[in-house]
Protein backbone atom coordinates (compact mmCIF):
# COMPACT_ATOMS: atom_id res chain seq x y z
CA UNK A 1 0.00 0.00 0.00
CA UNK A 2 1.06 3.79 -1.29
CA UNK A 3 0.31 6.42 1.15
CA UNK A 4 0.36 9.99 -0.94
CA UNK A 5 0.69 13.00 1.23
CA UNK A 6 -0.97 15.83 -0.91
CA UNK A 7 -0.97 19.59 0.47
CA UNK A 8 -0.25 23.36 -0.84
CA UNK A 9 3.23 22.72 -1.29
CA UNK A 10 3.54 19.16 -3.06
CA UNK A 11 0.33 20.57 -5.41
CA UNK A 12 1.89 23.59 -6.49
CA UNK A 13 5.07 20.91 -7.38
CA UNK A 14 3.21 18.86 -9.26
CA UNK A 15 1.55 21.25 -11.15
CA UNK A 16 5.16 23.25 -11.55
CA UNK A 17 6.19 19.86 -12.52
CA UNK A 18 3.35 19.17 -15.69
CA UNK A 19 3.78 23.44 -16.73
CA UNK A 20 7.15 22.70 -17.45
CA UNK A 21 7.15 19.44 -18.67
CA UNK A 22 4.70 20.29 -21.81
CA UNK A 23 6.98 23.19 -22.64
CA UNK A 24 10.26 21.16 -22.82
CA UNK A 25 8.83 18.95 -24.42
CA UNK A 26 8.06 21.30 -27.44
CA UNK A 27 11.38 22.30 -27.32
CA UNK A 28 12.90 19.31 -27.48
CA UNK A 29 10.49 18.56 -30.46
CA UNK A 30 11.68 21.67 -32.09
CA UNK A 31 15.16 20.66 -32.06
CA UNK A 32 15.00 17.61 -33.10
CA UNK A 33 12.82 18.72 -36.07
CA UNK A 34 16.24 20.91 -37.19
CA UNK A 35 18.81 17.81 -36.69
CA UNK A 36 21.47 20.70 -35.65
CA UNK A 37 21.67 22.69 -32.96
CA UNK A 38 22.91 25.78 -34.73
CA UNK A 39 22.85 29.34 -32.55
CA UNK A 40 19.85 30.40 -34.47
CA UNK A 41 17.99 27.57 -33.72
CA UNK A 42 18.91 27.59 -29.73
CA UNK A 43 18.09 31.18 -30.07
CA UNK A 44 14.45 30.71 -31.30
CA UNK A 45 13.87 27.44 -29.02
CA UNK A 46 14.78 29.23 -25.79
CA UNK A 47 12.18 31.92 -26.58
CA UNK A 48 9.84 29.80 -27.50
CA UNK A 49 10.20 27.94 -24.19
CA UNK A 50 9.91 30.93 -22.08
CA UNK A 51 6.74 32.04 -24.28
CA UNK A 52 5.38 28.90 -23.47
CA UNK A 53 6.38 28.87 -19.56
CA UNK A 54 4.92 32.55 -19.34
CA UNK A 55 2.00 31.32 -20.99
CA UNK A 56 1.11 28.71 -18.98
CA UNK A 57 2.10 30.83 -15.88
CA UNK A 58 -0.53 33.48 -16.52
CA UNK A 59 -2.99 31.39 -17.21
CA UNK A 60 -2.25 28.98 -13.90
CA UNK A 61 -2.37 32.58 -11.84
CA UNK A 62 -5.56 33.64 -13.75
CA UNK A 63 -6.91 30.22 -12.18
CA UNK A 64 -5.87 30.73 -9.04
CA UNK A 65 -6.71 34.99 -8.77
CA UNK A 66 -10.68 33.24 -9.98
CA UNK A 67 -9.92 30.88 -6.93
CA UNK A 68 -9.15 33.56 -4.65
CA UNK A 69 -11.89 35.51 -5.18
CA UNK A 70 -14.33 33.02 -4.78
CA UNK A 71 -13.09 31.78 -2.02
CA UNK A 72 -13.11 35.47 -0.40
CA UNK A 73 -16.90 35.99 -1.73
CA UNK A 74 -17.50 32.45 0.81
CA UNK A 75 -15.58 33.96 3.48
CA UNK A 76 -16.98 37.44 3.61
CA UNK A 77 -20.70 35.58 4.04
CA UNK A 78 -19.81 33.26 6.37
CA UNK A 79 -18.31 35.95 8.24
CA UNK A 80 -21.55 38.58 8.30
CA UNK A 81 -23.11 35.76 9.49
CA UNK A 82 -20.09 35.17 12.58
CA UNK A 83 -20.83 38.52 13.27
CA UNK A 84 -24.57 38.02 14.03
CA UNK A 85 -23.76 35.14 16.31
CA UNK A 86 -20.72 36.24 18.16
CA UNK A 87 -22.24 39.17 19.24
CA UNK A 88 -25.93 37.74 20.12
CA UNK A 89 -24.20 34.83 22.43
CA UNK A 90 -23.02 36.63 25.77
CA UNK A 91 -21.56 33.32 26.98
CA UNK A 92 -19.46 33.27 24.06
CA UNK A 93 -15.23 33.61 25.26
CA UNK A 94 -12.77 34.77 23.69
CA UNK A 95 -11.12 33.05 20.88
CA UNK A 96 -7.86 30.67 21.99
CA UNK A 97 -4.35 32.23 21.25
CA UNK A 98 -2.37 30.45 18.33
CA UNK A 99 0.88 31.63 20.08
CA UNK A 100 1.64 33.28 23.67
CA UNK A 101 4.36 35.74 23.94
CA UNK A 102 5.99 37.93 26.41
CA UNK A 103 6.77 41.35 26.09
CA UNK A 104 9.24 43.53 28.55
CA UNK A 105 9.32 46.67 28.68
CA UNK A 106 10.77 49.26 31.38
CA UNK A 107 11.14 46.62 33.40
CA UNK A 108 7.76 45.68 33.10
CA UNK A 109 6.64 41.72 31.72
CA UNK A 110 2.99 41.50 30.31
CA UNK A 111 1.83 38.30 28.67
CA UNK A 112 0.41 38.60 24.72
CA UNK A 113 -1.84 36.70 23.23
CA UNK A 114 -1.33 36.07 19.15
CA UNK A 115 -4.38 35.89 18.07
CA UNK A 116 -3.52 36.53 14.03
CA UNK A 117 -0.17 36.92 12.09
CA UNK A 118 -0.01 37.69 9.23
CA UNK A 119 2.90 40.00 7.07
CA UNK A 120 -0.35 42.73 6.68
CA UNK A 121 -2.49 41.87 9.46
CA UNK A 122 -1.54 41.23 12.81
CA UNK A 123 -3.94 40.96 16.10
CA UNK A 124 -2.95 40.47 19.59
CA UNK A 125 -4.11 40.98 22.93
CA UNK A 126 -1.71 42.72 25.92
CA UNK A 127 -2.66 41.95 29.27
CA UNK A 128 -2.34 44.56 32.06
CA UNK A 129 -1.78 47.13 29.43
CA UNK A 130 -3.28 49.96 31.86
CA UNK A 131 -3.78 50.48 35.66
CA UNK A 132 -6.50 51.75 37.46
CA UNK A 133 -5.07 55.38 37.83
CA UNK A 134 -3.72 55.83 34.25
CA UNK A 135 -7.61 54.96 33.26
CA UNK A 136 -8.76 57.54 35.68
CA UNK A 137 -7.02 60.35 34.53
CA UNK A 138 -8.57 59.68 30.89
CA UNK A 139 -11.86 59.24 32.32
CA UNK A 140 -11.51 62.74 34.02
CA UNK A 141 -10.16 64.61 30.85
CA UNK A 142 -12.39 63.43 28.66
CA UNK A 143 -15.61 64.18 30.96
CA UNK A 144 -15.92 67.48 29.99
CA UNK A 145 -15.84 67.51 25.91
CA UNK A 146 -17.60 64.00 25.58
CA UNK A 147 -19.95 64.40 22.10
CA UNK A 148 -21.55 62.14 19.90
CA UNK A 149 -18.81 60.13 18.10
CA UNK A 150 -18.55 60.50 13.96
CA UNK A 151 -17.37 58.26 11.32
CA UNK A 152 -15.19 59.09 7.40
CA UNK A 153 -17.87 60.92 5.55
CA UNK A 154 -15.92 59.15 2.63
CA UNK A 155 -15.10 62.55 0.90
CA UNK A 156 -12.29 63.63 3.09
CA UNK A 157 -14.60 64.62 6.48
CA UNK A 158 -17.15 63.11 8.98
CA UNK A 159 -20.07 62.85 10.02
CA UNK A 160 -22.27 61.27 12.66
CA UNK A 161 -23.68 57.69 11.58
CA UNK A 162 -26.15 55.31 12.65
CA UNK A 163 -23.41 52.88 12.17
CA UNK A 164 -21.53 54.35 15.15
CA UNK A 165 -23.28 54.93 18.36
CA UNK A 166 -21.59 56.26 21.13
CA UNK A 167 -19.94 59.52 23.20
CA UNK A 168 -16.03 60.58 22.30
CA UNK A 169 -13.50 63.05 23.32
CA UNK A 170 -10.00 63.77 22.07
CA UNK A 171 -7.31 63.76 24.56
CA UNK A 172 -4.03 65.97 23.90
CA UNK A 173 -0.95 64.31 25.03
CA UNK A 174 0.73 66.63 27.64
CA UNK A 175 4.45 65.36 26.22
CA UNK A 176 5.80 67.98 28.35
CA UNK A 177 4.70 66.53 31.59
CA UNK A 178 6.30 62.70 30.72
CA UNK A 179 8.96 62.92 32.56
CA UNK A 180 6.82 64.01 36.07
CA UNK A 181 4.74 60.23 35.59
CA UNK A 182 1.79 62.21 33.99
CA UNK A 183 -0.78 59.37 33.15
CA UNK A 184 -1.79 60.08 30.29
CA UNK A 185 1.62 60.54 28.50
CA UNK A 186 2.41 57.37 30.18
CA UNK A 187 0.03 54.97 28.25
CA UNK A 188 0.88 57.36 24.86
CA UNK A 189 4.06 55.85 25.40
CA UNK A 190 3.30 52.02 25.73
CA UNK A 191 1.10 52.51 22.59
CA UNK A 192 4.07 53.67 20.44
CA UNK A 193 6.66 51.37 22.30
CA UNK A 194 4.67 48.29 21.65
CA UNK A 195 3.97 49.13 18.25
CA UNK A 196 7.51 49.63 17.50
CA UNK A 197 8.70 46.47 18.74
CA UNK A 198 6.07 44.67 16.83
CA UNK A 199 6.61 46.63 13.27
CA UNK A 200 10.15 47.56 13.76
CA UNK A 201 8.97 51.00 12.01
CA UNK A 202 10.74 53.46 14.34
CA UNK A 203 7.78 55.81 14.57
CA UNK A 204 6.89 58.70 16.79
CA UNK A 205 4.66 60.41 18.74
CA UNK A 206 5.41 63.75 16.75
CA UNK A 207 2.56 64.62 14.51
CA UNK A 208 0.36 61.50 15.87
CA UNK A 209 -3.64 62.27 16.35
CA UNK A 210 -4.62 62.60 19.98
CA UNK A 211 -5.56 59.38 21.73
CA UNK A 212 -9.76 59.20 21.80
CA UNK A 213 -11.81 58.62 25.06
CA UNK A 214 -14.89 56.37 23.60
CA UNK A 215 -17.42 55.42 25.94
CA UNK A 216 -20.53 53.14 25.29
CA UNK A 217 -23.74 52.29 27.40
CA UNK A 218 -25.99 49.84 28.03
CA UNK A 219 -29.70 49.93 27.37
CA UNK A 220 -31.31 47.18 27.82
CA UNK A 221 -32.55 44.49 25.59
CA UNK A 222 -35.54 46.50 24.75
CA UNK A 223 -33.19 49.34 23.29
CA UNK A 224 -33.43 48.91 19.81
CA UNK A 225 -30.88 51.28 19.06
CA UNK A 226 -28.02 49.80 21.35
CA UNK A 227 -24.22 52.04 21.60
CA UNK A 228 -21.77 50.02 19.08
CA UNK A 229 -20.01 50.01 16.40
CA UNK A 230 -20.85 48.66 12.90
CA UNK A 231 -17.78 46.34 11.12
CA UNK A 232 -15.22 48.94 9.46
CA UNK A 233 -11.30 49.10 8.88
CA UNK A 234 -9.50 52.00 10.52
CA UNK A 235 -7.62 52.43 7.79
CA UNK A 236 -7.09 51.24 4.19
CA UNK A 237 -8.42 47.29 3.84
CA UNK A 238 -7.73 46.54 0.10
CA UNK A 239 -4.21 45.33 -0.02
CA UNK A 240 -3.29 48.47 -1.92
CA UNK A 241 0.46 50.54 -1.31
CA UNK A 242 0.59 52.32 1.71
CA UNK A 243 0.29 56.00 1.60
CA UNK A 244 2.14 58.46 3.69
CA UNK A 245 0.47 59.85 6.61
CA UNK A 246 -2.02 56.99 6.93
CA UNK A 247 -3.61 55.14 9.63
CA UNK A 248 -1.26 51.72 9.87
CA UNK A 249 -1.89 50.63 13.19
CA UNK A 250 -4.65 50.46 16.42
CA UNK A 251 -3.90 49.91 20.27
CA UNK A 252 -7.88 49.86 22.04
CA UNK A 253 -7.07 49.73 25.75
CA UNK A 254 -10.12 48.65 27.89
CA UNK A 255 -10.62 51.23 30.76
CA UNK A 256 -14.32 49.89 32.00
CA UNK A 257 -15.89 46.38 30.86
CA UNK A 258 -19.47 46.04 30.83
CA UNK A 259 -20.93 43.29 32.57
CA UNK A 260 -23.18 42.38 29.09
CA UNK A 261 -22.36 42.97 25.20
CA UNK A 262 -19.16 44.74 23.90
CA UNK A 263 -17.22 42.34 22.47
CA UNK A 264 -14.79 43.46 19.82
CA UNK A 265 -14.81 41.33 16.41
CA UNK A 266 -13.02 40.61 13.74
CA UNK A 267 -14.95 38.80 11.60
CA UNK A 268 -13.13 38.21 8.27
CA UNK A 269 -10.65 36.58 11.03
CA UNK A 270 -12.94 34.59 12.97
CA UNK A 271 -12.08 36.24 16.10
CA UNK A 272 -13.80 37.20 18.47
CA UNK A 273 -12.40 39.27 21.86
CA UNK A 274 -14.30 39.89 25.40
CA UNK A 275 -12.80 42.48 27.01
CA UNK A 276 -10.68 42.66 29.79
CA UNK A 277 -10.32 45.29 32.41
CA UNK A 278 -7.30 46.45 31.81
CA UNK A 279 -6.15 44.71 28.66
CA UNK A 280 -5.62 46.32 25.13
CA UNK A 281 -5.89 44.71 21.66
CA UNK A 282 -2.90 45.76 18.89
CA UNK A 283 -3.56 45.50 15.35
CA UNK A 284 -1.37 46.02 12.29
CA UNK A 285 -2.49 46.50 8.72
CA UNK A 286 0.01 47.49 6.99
CA UNK A 287 3.20 44.79 5.72
CA UNK A 288 6.41 46.43 7.12
CA UNK A 289 8.93 45.23 4.19
CA UNK A 290 6.80 45.50 1.35
CA UNK A 291 4.13 48.54 2.47
CA UNK A 292 0.96 46.49 1.54
CA UNK A 293 -2.34 47.54 3.32
CA UNK A 294 -4.17 44.18 4.67
CA UNK A 295 -7.05 42.99 2.45
CA UNK A 296 -9.53 43.05 5.11
CA UNK A 297 -8.40 40.74 7.75
CA UNK A 298 -8.56 43.61 10.31
CA UNK A 299 -12.03 44.85 9.69
CA UNK A 300 -13.62 44.50 13.02
CA UNK A 301 -17.00 46.13 15.15
CA UNK A 302 -17.94 46.39 18.33
CA UNK A 303 -20.69 44.51 19.71
CA UNK A 304 -24.07 46.41 20.54
CA UNK A 305 -23.14 47.15 24.83
CA UNK A 306 -26.47 45.74 26.47
CA UNK A 307 -25.92 46.40 30.17
CA UNK A 308 -23.34 48.38 31.76
CA UNK A 309 -20.48 50.26 30.58
CA UNK A 310 -17.92 49.99 28.03
CA UNK A 311 -15.12 52.93 28.20
CA UNK A 312 -12.27 52.52 26.17
CA UNK A 313 -8.81 54.51 25.26
CA UNK A 314 -8.09 54.24 21.26
CA UNK A 315 -4.99 55.13 19.59
CA UNK A 316 -4.59 55.02 16.13
CA UNK A 317 -1.22 55.29 14.99
CA UNK A 318 -0.26 57.09 11.54
CA UNK A 319 2.96 56.69 9.27
CA UNK A 320 4.78 59.73 7.43
CA UNK A 321 3.69 62.07 9.88
CA UNK A 322 5.83 64.81 12.02
CA UNK A 323 5.66 68.14 13.78
CA UNK A 324 5.57 69.81 9.93
CA UNK A 325 3.07 67.22 8.25
CA UNK A 326 0.63 66.22 11.67
CA UNK A 327 -2.02 63.98 11.27
CA UNK A 328 -4.71 66.90 10.77
CA UNK A 329 -3.23 67.93 7.77
CA UNK A 330 -4.25 65.10 5.97
CA UNK A 331 -8.09 64.62 5.49
CA UNK A 332 -9.96 61.13 6.20
CA UNK A 333 -9.12 60.15 2.15
CA UNK A 334 -5.35 60.51 3.52
CA UNK A 335 -4.51 63.20 1.06
CA UNK A 336 -3.10 66.47 2.36
CA UNK A 337 -5.08 69.27 2.44
CA UNK A 338 -2.74 71.54 1.02
CA UNK A 339 -2.45 68.53 -2.29
CA UNK A 340 -6.33 68.74 -2.03
CA UNK A 341 -6.62 72.41 -2.53
CA UNK A 342 -4.41 72.17 -6.27
CA UNK A 343 -6.63 69.70 -7.57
Amino acid sequence: MEVEHSDNKSKAHDSAEVLLSECQRRALSEVGKSGQVSSVVAKDTISELVACVESNVAKELEKASEEITFQARIRTKMADLLENYTCADDELNSTEPHEERIWVSNGVQRKVQVLHDRPSSKIHLIQDFITEEECQAMEETAAPILHKATVADGKGGSKLSESRKAMQAGIKVPWDKEAEGNGIATVSRKVYTYVNHVLGLDIHEDGQEDLMSIQYTGRGDDDEEPDRYMPHCDGDCTGQQFKPGNRMATVVIYCTVPTRGGATNFRNSGLHIVPKKGSATFFSYIDPETMKMDSGFTEHSGCPVIEGEKKIVTQWVRLGVDKANPWDSFNTLGIKYSDAAKE
